[in-house]
């Protein structure tokens, strides 16, 4: 569980990064989890956008995927949302206490 302060960093950090991938008419799949804890595992913070042709409501998307990716959910702007999941290996963003 990531805190007010902490999540306030992340949302900053995650203003200039662009969606790395987005959630279409097909909605969230086995494969779209695996390709999502691959880039968490690489990136750690992660944008993803939902499609208008995506019949899910961006927040309960963003909950969806956060549980299954075991992630923390920071955020939800309009039609994106960020997530966030510490590396195992390698952890590059810093947390501040």
């Amino acid at each position: 569980m990531i805190t007010g302060k902490q999540r306030s960093y992340l949302k900053s950090l995650a203003n200039t990064i662009k969606p790395i991938t987005q959630i279409g008419k097909m909605g969230i799949t086995e494969s779209f989890i695996n390709q999502l804890n691959e880039a968490l595992e690489a990136r750690e913070l992660i944008k993803i956008h939902v499609l208008e042709t995506s019949l899910l409501n961006t927040k309960d998307a963003a909950n969806e995927v956060a549980q299954l990716t075991e992630s923390e959910f920071v955020q939800a702007i309009g039609n994106k949302f960020v997530l966030y999941r510490k590396a195992k290996e390698n952890p590059k963003i810093q947390l501040p206490n």
